[in-house]
């Protein structure tokens, strides 16, 4: 048991990923084939308010 976790921990030490990947996978990343034009245009266009007033 102790020697796996020494194996395994000595593997994640050899393999050095770069800090973007560790973002990545840490908080993962938005994927699609939409562009940033259309995101922001269906983003805008779902949103609703019902914002009542009150009166004084």
């Amino acid at each position: 048991m102790k020697l796996s976790l020494i194996d395994l921990l000595s593997e994640s030490v050899k393999t050095r990923s770069s800090s973007k990947s560790k973002m990545k996978t840490a908080f993962g990343a938005w994927e699609s084939d939409e562009s940033a034009e259309d995101l922001i245009e269906t983003i805008r266009t779902s949103r609703n308010t019902n914002r009542q007033i009150e009166q004084f």
